[in-house]
């Protein structure tokens, strides 16, 4: 799904989670830092997020990935945008936003 780019602090929700139900979690790492919008860097694939267990509450890590925008790479990484629902660890994740930079675009197909 086309959409403006995120950062740290992107709300996230994996379905199914790690115990069934959706698990929810936030963007913490990113590992580039050669784009970025308002002094923030964007998440790509292959950023880090913090997941909350829905069912026990235990918290761990997930990296996004491996596939987001087709059209925007950055690093050799692609670009991860508000509205992508992307496969990673068990299930599909969700990039609910707020975004990083509301008045970019990335019409380009997940």
């Amino acid at each position: 799904m086309p959409g403006p780019p995120v950062t740290i602090g992107c709300a996230v929700m994996l379905t199914p989670g790690a115990a069934g139900p959706p698990d929810t979690g936030v963007i913490t790492v990113i590992p580039q830092f050669t784009v970025t919008a308002g002094g923030m860097p964007l998440a790509v694939t292959g950023s880090i997020c913090q997941m909350v267990n829905s069912v026990s509450g235990v918290p761990y890590m997930l990296p996004i990935g491996p596939i987001a925008s087709t059209g925007v790479t950055i690093d050799g990484q692609a670009l991860v945008r508000m509205g992508d629902r992307i496969p990673s660890g068990p299930g599909i994740l969700t990039i609910l936003g707020p975004p990083a930079a509301p008045f970019i675009n990335d019409q380009n197909a997940p």
